[in-house]
C-alpha cells in the first residue's frame, strides 16, 4: 500500500473556479453533429431536429461552454454555408476531414441547441482560406441587432434577436502543417490582429482567442506564442493551447502521469505570454484558454470497425465513423488527472474544451435510431463541473512515487481541492495512478471548522475486469460511480483510502450552528 498526505490551508487560495473551465467542443466531424446532437426523425428529436437524450446528458455533464464549428473544419469552412433554407445550402467537400458536408446544421442551428442545453458559444471563424472581411461579416450576422444588410439577414433567416456571442476564437491550430490554410507565426499574428480589431469594430464587447500552439511537442512550440502575441497582444484576451494524451504498449505509466505534461505546457505557456507582457509593457494580463484537450487514440485503435471517410472507390461520405474512442477505467483516471492539472491553474486557464462532446472522442456515445450512454470519462468531468464551487485551494502533496518513462518520478497520489465558503462545502478530487496498490490519503485540514463528508464516491476498476472495462452499446453502466467506503474526518484531517487505479470525489460540509 502507498501512502500520501496533502495539506491544505483556508487561506492559501489560487482564485475562484473559473466557469468556463467546464467546457466542451462540437465540430463538424464525423458523428458529433448528425446522429450525435442533431437527428432528425430520432424518436427523442425535438420540432428542431436535435436529440433530446444528448441534450439531457449534456446537462448531466455539466459543461458550461460549446466551441463550435471545429477544429479542423473550421479552416475550410464558410459560415454563409450554414445560413439560410435548408434546401438551398450548398453541399461542400471538407478537405480537413475527407467528407461531404450537407450544412443542414449550421449556426442558427447551434445557437438554438446551445440555448436548450444551457451552455455558452465559443465560435471559431475560419482565418485558414479567409481573413479581415468574413470575420467581421460573421460577427455582424451573430450580434448587430439590426438595420444593416447582414443583421437583418439574421431576421429574415429566423432570429430577429441578436445571438450576443461573446466568445470568439481567432481560427484553428494555424501553426500545424495539417491546417487548410496553415501559416507562419509573422502571418498568423498580423492576420489574427487585424481580423480582431475588424471584429470589435462591430462588437467592441467580444472576448478573443489566439491560436498558440497545439502541442507542447510543435518544433514552433513558445517562438509561435512569443511571435503571435508580439503583433497582437493588446487586441486578444487569450492564447490558446491544444494537448491529446494516450496509452502507448507496455507504458501505462506514463500515460497515467500525463497531467504532469499538461502541468509543464500550461506554466510554459504563462511564462511566455507573461515575458511578452513584460516586454512590451502591456497592462493586461492574457489568459489561457485549452480549447482542445481529451485522451484520443490516434494511432487507429478502433481502425479495423471504423472505416475511413472515403471508400475503396474514392467517394466522399457525409459524416461516417471516425474516432469513436471506446474509453475505459484507466482513461477515466487519467481524464480526472488533467481535470486536477485544468483545475490548479484556474487563475490563468479560465477556459478550458475538452474534445469533444458525442460520438468523436466524447464522453456520450449514441447510436443513430438509438440510444446514448456515458462513457467511463464522463464521471470525473460531471462531478468536477457540479462540485467545484468557490476558492481553488492550493494543495502541497508529499506522496510515494513511481517512475514513469517519459516523465521521470511521479506521484502516485494526485489532487485538486475547492473551497465554497457561502455553502461551507470543501471537495477534493483524488487519483490514484498505481495499477497494482491502494492508496492511504490523509488530507491536513488548516483553518477549517468542523466538517462532516456529505459525499464520497469512487471510480475504478469493476470487480469482475480489468483496467480496459468500459461501458459500450451492450453494456453502457459497466463503469461508472460507486460509494467509497472507510473514508473519515476529524477536527485535523481527512482520511480516505484509494483503491488501485481509480477516480474519487469527496466533499466535506461545515457543522454550522443553529
Amino acid at each position: 500500500m502507498s501512502r500520501a498526505h496533502i495539506t491544505i490551508d483556508r487561506e492559501f487560495t489560487i482564485g475562484t473556479v473559473p466557469t468556463r473551465l467546464f467546457g466542451s467542443f462540437v465540430e463538424h466531424m464525423g458523428r458529433c453533429v448528425y446522429t450525435g446532437i442533431y437527428e432528425p426523425g430520432h424518436p427523442t428529436a425535438t420540432p428542431e431536429g436535435y436529440r433530446q437524450d444528448v441534450l439531457e446528458l449534456t446537462k448531466e455533464l455539466g459543461a458550461t461552454v460549446v466551441r463550435y464549428p471545429g477544429g479542423n473544419f473550421v479552416s475550410g469552412y464558410n459560415w454563409e454555408d450554414g445560413v439560410g433554407p435548408v434546401d438551398q445550402r450548398p453541399r461542400r467537400l471538407d478537405g480537413a476531414w475527407h467528407t461531404l458536408e450537407t450544412n443542414a446544421f449550421g449556426l442558427h442551428e447551434f445557437v438554438g441547441w446551445s440555448r436548450l442545453a444551457g451552455v455558452e458559444v465559443m465560435e471559431a471563424i475560419n482565418l485558414g482560406t479567409r481573413g479581415v472581411d468574413a470575420a467581421r461579416a460573421i460577427v455582424e450576422y451573430a450580434n448587430h441587432p439590426g438595420g444593416t444588410y447582414l443583421s437583418d439577414l439574421r431576421k429574415t433567416n429566423g432570429d430577429a434577436e441578436p445571438f450576443d456571442i461573446k466568445l470568439w476564437c481567432l481560427g484553428n491550430e494555424m501553426d500545424g502543417p495539417w491546417q487548410i490554410g496553415h501559416k507562419t507565426a509573422d502571418e498568423y499574428g498580423r492576420l489574427a490582429q487585424e481580423a480582431a480589431k475588424a471584429m470589435r469594430f462591430v462588437d467592441p464587447t467580444i472576448e478573443l482567442v489566439a491560436c498558440g500552439s497545439s502541442g507542447s511537442g510543435m518544433p514552433t512550440f513558445g517562438a509561435w506564442e512569443q511571435t503571435v502575441l508580439s503583433h497582437a497582444y493588446d487586441e486578444v484576451d487569450y492564447v490558446s493551447l491544444h494537448a491529446y494524451y494516450q496509452e502507448t504498449t507496455g507504458d501505462p505509466g506514463s500515460f497515467l502521469a500525463s497531467a504532469v505534461d499538461m502541468d509543464y505546457f500550461i506554466e510554459s505557456v504563462v511564462s511566455m505570454t507573461d515575458a511578452v507582457r513584460a516586454r512590451g509593457k502591456h497592462k493586461k494580463h492574457v489568459n489561457l484558454s485549452f480549447d482542445e484537450w481529451n485522451v484520443w487514440y490516434n494511432d487507429g485503435r478502433d481502425s479495423d470497425d471504423q472505416p475511413g471517410a472515403i471508400t475503396a472507390s474514392g467517394a466522399w461520405r457525409e459524416h461516417p465513423r471516425v474516432i469513436e474512442d471506446e474509453y475505459n477505467v484507466t482513461d477515466a483516471v487519467v481524464v480526472g488527472t488533467l481535470l486536477n492539472s485544468l483545475l490548479r491553474h484556474g487563475d490563468r486557464v479560465t477556459i478550458a474544451n475538452q474534445a469533444q462532446l458525442v460520438n468523436v472522442i466524447g464522453p456520450i456515445r449514441s447510436e443513430e435510431n438509438g440510444p446514448a450512454w456515458r462513457q467511463s470519462i464522463f464521471w470525473p468531468f460531471a462531478r468536477m463541473a457540479e462540485l467545484a464551487r468557490g476558492q481553488i485551494l492550493r494543495t502541497v502533496v508529499h506522496s510515494d512515487k513511481y517512475e514513469s518513462r517519459q516523465y521521470g518520478d511521479t506521484d502516485l497520489a494526485d489532487v485538486s481541492a475547492t473551497w465554497d465558503e457561502e455553502t461551507g462545502r470543501t471537495t477534493f478530487f483524488l487519483a490514484n495512478r498505481g495499477l497494482d496498490d491502494s492508496c492511504e490519503v490523509e488530507v491536513s485540514l488548516r483553518g477549517f471548522a468542523a466538517a462532516r463528508i456529505i459525499r464520497a464516491e469512487v471510480l475504478r476498476v469493476p470487480e469482475d475486469a480489468d483496467r480496459f472495462a468500459s461501458n459500450n452499446l451492450g453494456q453502457q453502466d459497466r463503469v461508472g460511480l460507486r460509494p467509497l467506503d472507510g473514508a473519515t474526518v476529524d477536527s485535523d484531517a481527512l482520511r480516505v483510502t484509494l483503491p488501485a487505479l481509480s477516480w474519487a470525489v469527496v466533499q466535506l460540509e461545515e457543522v454550522r450552528g443553529g
